[in-house]
């Protein structure tokens, strides 16, 4: 039996699905694979080409097939569901995603290390606490507005109610809604220590990284998004240009053009949304200060200010930002502040 060139492996948690063709294209290995036969299948067969889809546990299995000897590519699954022929089911996807590593214009993504995902999983598990910190402030203010306690916004008010909370003589809270919020102070509490702590661990890993180091020093930037864009993008020479990784995160208008003729919508919401997130407050961050100062150092963005919103031009300081930051990647050179402009 010919061996295969190319393998397809569609993931699972428990029952793998595996697709390999011959250099003709023609199938040779169709066939489903427990958990623990992966490796070993993989350890048998010779060198050959595997595309997987970049999904859960796919940079895992991508560092440990790679590890053996084989080429392995990871695709996004929105470009692979085109290769579907016919319904949806393990075999099919395997197929497809078989057919479609071997296009020559199909963009694939890089494989992150362990220390990537793991400052990945710092970030998510931090964003996850402010989450619920949210949720919690928002359930003190709801349960005390019932009985009329209401406080301003921002956290002067949230330290108002809590004195409400912790004050046994206000006849304003039964006792039994007492018990209910210190039970949500406490759990508040909780959720403010770790926030520090997953924000200490960012600062360490910033301080042990070059690159976020140097990318720390572009306006906007800080070592949340500095660690947030190192560990994101595994190798920035993936992307041709700035402008394909500010593509990449989503920070480019829609488009719906033809015949000749542009038109460009809003933002949409593909891409890195964590991301796009924060290089947006970022890049607000930077013109609330501007506007207090009186002064910029980009004259373009003073320009724009003049005929669109504040938003609309933090996402295009945001798409700068993150075209500033695939260049310094790339290079390995420093920021430079531009000459200054008036506001």
């Amino acid at each position: 039996m010919k061996e295969a060139i190319t393998i397809g492996v569609d993931l699972a948690k428990n029952v793998f699905q595996v697709h390999g063709v011959d250099a003709a294209g023609v199938v040779v290995v169709r066939r489903q694979l427990r958990r623990g036969q992966v490796l070993p299948f993989f350890r048998k067969h010779p060198p050959c080409l595997v595309g997987m889809e970049a999904c859960a546990t796919s940079h895992h299995w991508g560092r440990e097939i790679e590890a053996l000897g084989h080429e392995v590519r990871l695709m996004p699954p929105r470009y692979v569901k085109p290769y579907v022929k016919r319904n949806k089911n393990d075999a099919a996807d395997a197929e497809a995603i078989c057919e479609a590593v071997t296009r020559p214009t199909m963009r694939f993504v890089e494989i992150k290390t362990p220390e990537q995902q793991a400052a990945l999983m710092v970030h998510r598990t931090r964003h996850l606490f402010i989450r619920q910190r949210t949720t919690l402030i928002n359930a003190l203010r709801a349960h005390l507005a019932e009985f009329g306690i209401v406080a301003g916004v921002g956290r002067l008010g949230v330290e108002r109610l809590v004195k409400v909370i912790e004050d046994g003589k206000d006849n304003r809270v039964p006792p039994m809604v007492r018990e209910c919020l210190m039970a949500l102070r406490a759990q508040l509490d909780l959720v403010k220590r770790q926030i520090l702590e997953a924000d200490q661990r960012i600062l360490a890993w910033h301080r042990a990284s070059e690159v976020s180091q140097r990318l720390d020093d572009i306006p906007g930037v800080g070592p949340l998004i500095a660690t947030a864009l190192v560990a994101s993008v595994p190798d920035p020479h993936a992307f041709n240009s700035g402008r394909d990784l500010s593509a990449w995160i989503g920070l480019v208008p829609k488009q719906n053009s033809t015949g000749g003729k542009e038109r460009l919508g809003h933002i949409s919401k593909a891409g890195n949304r964590y991301l796009r997130m924060l290089l947006v407050a970022g890049a607000l961050s930077v013109i609330r200060r501007a506007k207090q100062v009186g002064y910029t150092r980009r004259p373009w963005l003073t320009k724009l200010l003049e005929r669109r919103s504040t938003k609309i031009a933090a996402i295009a300081l945001a798409n700068k930002i993150a075209r500033t930051a695939w260049a310094m990647m790339t290079q390995g050179t420093f920021y430079k502040e531009p000459v200054l402009q008036a506001v």
